[in-house]
């Protein structure tokens, strides 16, 4: 295999519309993958769409996954520096969300020049509270929920997708989150999780030198307010937005808010 398809079949990316201008690279979260954005993209038909699922989820070669190399963010944010690299992008515009946020945050830091404009959606640098900062968990809360895991993965799913997707009204929502989550293997998910959840780059904020947009659902299980405003006073140059959505997914439960957060900072 070429040096170019390499990490085109690794992270199972896919490119639409090839001869739009600019780049518009869409990154999805933890327990998801890039179908999550499906009613999103179809709104962007002048932009070349870049769409990858991250190591571990979706489609992406599932013998690319190590515990021992995805021990933090970096080997994520390496890898879209090098489907970036594979496809000769220059000066994206980069949609990222929850875990894809930071990762992102990271990418863009590494190669700055691979990226002109960010947008983070229900992102977060530390999950873990900490003195005088809200992340929304403690360590006792996130202990019991790896070992809910470890006990019953698929009675967690159930459990996980409804409460983050927050649209009770909408149970059809938490399903097909619930139908992604459930495809990934429980013990890469495990693993993926406590990296993410134990995870601090608050230290990082600061270097990031790119126009960013923070968006935030009105209530947000997995990422409280308190995290975005956190985000807002340490990312140089970012713009917080509140979209009119609850639940951590509002790429799903209001793609139409997210539609419009998007096109009105591009």
């Amino acid at each position: 295999m070429s040096a170019i398809s390499e990490p085109l079949k690794r992270n199972n990316v896919n490119i639409l519309n090839d001869e739009g201008k600019p780049t518009l690279i869409f990154a999805h979260g933890f327990g998801t993958d890039q179908i999550s954005w499906k009613d999103v993209v179809t709104s962007f038909n002048d932009y070349r769409i870049v769409l990858y699922d991250n190591v571990g989820g979706g489609k992406a070669d599932p013998t690319a996954f190590s515990p021992n190399k995805y021990d933090s963010l970096h080997p994520y944010a390496d890898d879209l520096i090098s489907i970036c690299d594979a496809i000769d992008i220059k000066d994206a515009i980069m949609v990222a969300h929850s875990v894809s946020g930071m990762i992102s945050v990271l990418a863009a830091i590494k190669r700055p020049e691979l990226f002109s404009k960010l947008i983070i959606i229900g992102a977060s640098p530390r999950y873990l509270n900490d003195t005088d900062y809200i992340g929304g968990f403690d360590q006792a809360t996130l202990d019991e929920l790896y070992e809910t895991m470890a006990n019953n993965y698929y009675a967690w799913v159930s459990g996980f997708a409804a409460a983050t997707m927050s649209n009770e009204d909408k149970p059809e929502l938490a399903q097909r989150f619930a139908n992604t989550l459930a495809e990934v293997r429980p013990d890469i998910a495990q693993s993926v999780l406590r990296v993410i959840f134990q995870s601090d780059y608050r230290s990082v904020l600061p270097l990031l030198n790119k126009p960013t947009l923070i968006l935030q659902t009105k209530e947000d299980l997995a990422v409280p307010m308190a995290v975005a405003e956190y985000l807002l006073d340490n990312i140089n140059n970012s713009t917080l937005k509140i979209v009119d959505a609850y639940g951590h997914f509002p790429q799903i439960s209001a793609a139409q808010e997210i539609i419009n957060a998007i096109k009105q900072y591009i």
